[in-house]
């Protein structure tokens, strides 16, 4: 399960990379930060239901910022156009 964790580190690093490279700074700090947690917390060698809790944990708080951002923060009909 800590591999998975790398895993996810890596990928979030890559996002993180792609953002910094669209000039994307706020996305970029976003996944960067997310990289390293991840990277962090493979090192601390939990047991598999720890890692289980904390990912569900951080799926939830992902769930209800996303959902917060795109019903209050999002204006509609605003393309940008």
């Amino acid at each position: 399960m800590p591999r998975m964790y790398r895993v996810l580190a890596f990928w979030t690093g890559i996002f993180a990379l792609m953002g910094f490279i669209g000039d994307l700074n706020v996305f970029g700090l976003l996944f960067l930060g997310q990289a390293g947690m991840f990277l962090a917390l493979s090192y601390l060698n939990f047991t598999e239901r720890t890692y289980l809790y904390i990912f569900g944990a951080y799926l939830t708080v992902f769930m209800i910022g996303f959902s917060y951002w795109s019903v209050f923060m999002m204006t509609p009909g605003a393309g940008g156009h």
